[in-house]
């Protein structure tokens, strides 16, 4: 009666039916990164990655396992939307953005509700602001404030000024702040180290503060049905602190790795969600497909020992939030359908879940692999698992 789900942050697997609306025709993470760097996954090929439409992967000897993909029905391309429909939640209207940066009539309310000047109020990648800003920030104690092509509203502060503690302060202030119109989906912590243009280097102790869910999650439905529901990584933080009954806050695929590993070695009923970050935040959004390679490789060399650690009965699900596509020339994420691949102790032959209509599939199988009755308005493929 264990359920692991494991999302890939930003592995995409091929553009949504409706990706040209978004700008992402064409875009393909996951076969885009195959190409060009062919990255040596045999252990998700076992599961049936090479079957999944469009990822070129090498078809191996044998498979034993299942694979698919779902294509997203709610709005939008974010982490947020991504996790909330995997957990049964659709999102209706999409979180807003903002192209041109904040009203200049909230950032003078802000400003004022935390007592400092910011600088910045604009789309940019992460790294390259503190380059532009980071030293007019030292010198001027002033939070730099930015967004990009994502419904955020990201706040960097270097350790030193400002003590990560302050900083999420000054997060949950604006989470506070934005509702309604300007009710962006996250709030993100970005603090960073580094003397000048050049070292700036953000931290681990990157926090997000994310709207509630807009309705009862699997982690919800897990909790109340006397379960563990436990996250990993960035999981308490994109559900709101809602949901759990534990949460480690690990930082970084190999952390996030090694916590899961320690989790599947207790005993424990319900369910495991873990994000695994990097492949998102470390090389999607630098446009880096040769290490987004190396991220998707380390993750295979240690499906191994997950899979050891499973018993009869468990399932193990991998799939992804959304696409961001490192081969792309932007930098945001992609409207792209997400891979699955499951497992389950005994599998001996390769199972084929198709294209599934929404990512809540996921959670309805979930559910139904614990023994709990909600189905999320989805379809189950739990029982194409056990036959």
């Amino acid at each position: 009666m264990r359920v692991f789900l494991t999302v890939l942050d930003a592995v995409g697997a091929g553009n949504a039916p409706d990706a040209a609306e978004y700008g992402d025709l064409g875009a393909n993470t996951l076969g885009h990164v195959i190409a060009a760097a062919l990255p040596n996954l045999p252990n998700m090929a076992a599961l049936g990655l090479s079957r999944i439409p469009d990822t070129g992967y090498p078809e191996p000897e044998r498979i034993a396992g299942a694979y698919g993909r779902a294509i997203e029905v709610s709005a939008g391309k974010d982490t947020t939307s991504g996790h909330w429909e995997m957990a049964g939640v659709r999102v209706k209207q999409a979180f807003p953005t903002f192209p041109e940066g904040f009203p200049a009539e909230f950032m003078e309310r802000y400003e004022k509700a935390i007592g400092f000047r910011c600088i910045g109020n604009k789309p940019a990648s992460g790294t390259a602001i503190l380059d532009e800003l980071g030293e007019k920030h030292l010198r001027n104690k002033t939070p730099i404030v930015y967004t990009s092509g994502d419904s955020v509203f990201q706040i960097a502060c270097h350790e030193e000024l400002f003590p990560p503690e302050q900083l999420y302060e000054f997060c949950r202030i604006a989470r506070d702040m934005l509702q309604g119109p300007l009710g962006v989906g996250r709030v993100i912590a970005r603090p960073f180290i580094g003397d000048r243009a050049g070292n700036f280097k953000r931290t681990g102790r990157r926090r997000d503060f994310s709207m509630p869910p807009c309705g009862r999650t699997l982690p919800q439905v897990v909790k109340e049905a006397g379960m563990e529901s436990i996250g990993v990584g960035k999981i308490e933080d994109i559900f709101a602190h809602e949901g759990l009954t534990k949460s480690d806050h690990a930082a970084g695929n190999p952390a996030c790795m090694d916590s899961l590993i320690r989790i599947m070695d207790t005993d424990f009923e319900g369910l495991c969600f873990t994000n695994l970050v990097d492949t998102d935040s470390v090389y999607g959004h630098r446009n880096d497909p040769m290490g987004f390679a190396k991220a998707l490789e380390e993750f295979d060399a240690r499906l191994p020992e997950m899979m050891s650690r499973m018993r009869d009965g468990e399932l193990m699900i991998i799939t992804a939030d959304h696409g961001c596509d490192p081969c792309d020339v932007s930098t945001d994420h992609s409207r792209e359908m997400v891979p699955i691949l499951a497992w389950t102790p005994g599998m001996k032959k390769a199972v084929d879940l198709g294209t599934r209509s929404t990512y809540a599939d996921i959670a309805a199988t979930c559910a139904e692999w614990l023994g709990l009755p909600e189905r999320f308005d989805a379809e189950s493929f739990a029982g194409l698992l056990r036959g």
